[in-house]
């Protein structure tokens, strides 16, 4: 490459950088970072750096740091995180509020986000959203807690999500959750998120976007 335009093409990457730095709200690329949804649809983001957010939600949630999660432990953890969501302290997770959590705190969430960048067609709840990068088949764990469906979320149905939540959790029936055991849950469900559902599906079809998939 000749000099001069070496020293341009070096130049403007440089310009990039600069932008890239002053805009650290900008979203960020996927490589790299992966966001854990936990099972009441709190994220937790890691870098390149080692962190795992499983490990660091399990640690918060482990109260009494016994190297387990009870039913307790996760209606607590539940609670925290209403809070944070209940911005206007009204007691109850509004629209807007759910609007914030799906846009700002958690885009992961948004149902059309696939695991495997598989849009097209039906697919497992396990393949979108908060399904994909947590422990349930729950794509949009803040929003599935109205059971009333009146578009909010109460304190009381979040924590009742919660006791539900639990078992699903908890298939060995101990009533304690281990960072193992979960740890395994994830990859099974990492597994099946990568398998969208095609009722129609024959051997030898690709997606629509032309990708090859594992179903």
């Amino acid at each position: 490459m000749p000099l001069p335009v070496l020293i341009l093409a070096l130049a403007a990457a440089t310009q990039t950088g600069t932008i890239l730095q002053q805009r650290p709200n900008a979203p960020q690329p996927h490589r790299g970072v992966r966001t854990f949804i936990s099972p009441m649809g709190e994220p937790f983001r890691v870098g390149t750096s080692g962190e795992d957010g499983l490990a660091a939600w399990f640690q918060q949630a482990d109260r009494n740091h016994d190297g387990s999660v009870t039913l307790d432990e996760l209606k607590q953890d539940a609670q925290q995180f209403f809070l944070t969501l209940d911005t206007n302290h009204d007691g109850e997770i509004d629209p807007d509020e759910l609007t914030n959590y799906e846009t700002v705190l958690a885009p992961e969430v948004r149902s059309g986000m696939s695991w495997g960048g598989f849009t097209g067609g039906e697919v497992n709840d396990e393949a979108t959203g908060g399904g994909a990068l947590g422990l349930l088949p729950i794509p949009e764990p803040v929003v599935a807690a109205d059971t009333n469906l009146n578009r909010g979320v109460s304190a009381l149905e979040f924590e009742q999500a919660a006791t539900k939540r639990f078992p699903m959790l908890d298939t060995n029936g101990d009533g304690r959750l281990t960072l193992d055991e979960l740890q395994a849950r994830r990859e099974a469900v990492r597994a099946n998120a990568r398998r969208p559902y095609r009722p129609n599906h024959t051997p030898g079809d690709t997606p629509p976007d032309g990708s090859e998939q594992q179903y």
